[in-house]
């Protein structure tokens, strides 16, 4: 079971601890991350869920996921990180960008979230990622310029691209690179 601190609207913990299939069926509010992650090429890691994942199964995402009940948004950054992608970071290694909150929903479920993202340079080619074959599928990094065209086109096939702040965190991600 996986418990997450309830939040009210202006992002606080109000000391409530719900399961995350509770929260999302209830709309209520609670933590996300994710990070961007850019190789030495300037180009972006993109992942694709596995075709068991409840939620947008077999969709291009980032490497992101909730902050458990009790837990940092940054020490569940680093966590996220190690479960999907195999890899050891250091939170000084990844530069925060901005907090979004996000609100989303259709009839099968509600995503009321505060999202932190980040930014994290490597120079890892995708053979020395190990991932999580129950979370994810494939790997990939795609361009600046390709990221950025499926956020624009709200890319059906990536779930990032759904999200209504992407645009910012990539305005934000060309003000880090230049």
């Amino acid at each position: 079971m996986e418990l997450l601190d309830v939040l009210d609207e202006n992002g606080n913990v109000t000391g409530k601890k719900e399961e995350k299939d509770t929260i999302h069926q209830k709309g209520l509010w609670h933590r996300e991350v994710c990070v961007l992650i850019q190789n030495e090429k300037g180009e972006f890691l993109i992942q694709k869920r596995a075709a068991t994942k409840k939620q947008a199964p077999n969709k291009w995402g980032m490497t992101a996921g909730h902050v458990d009940a009790g837990e940092s948004f940054d020490d569940a950054m680093v966590r996220e990180i190690k479960e999907e992608l195999g890899i050891d970071v250091l939170i000084q290694d990844l530069k925060p960008i901005g907090i979004y909150k996000q609100a989303e929903g259709n009839k099968e479920k509600t995503n009321n979230n505060f999202t932190k993202y980040y930014y994290y340079k490597t120079n890892k080619k995708i053979e020395d990622y190990t991932i999580c074959l129950e979370e994810l599928s494939q790997l990939k990094y795609i361009t600046l310029q390709e990221l950025e065209q499926n956020v624009k086109n709200k890319d059906e096939n990536c779930s990032y691209a759904q999200r209504n702040e992407m645009q910012k965190v990539l305005e934000e991600i060309k003000h880090i690179i230049k």
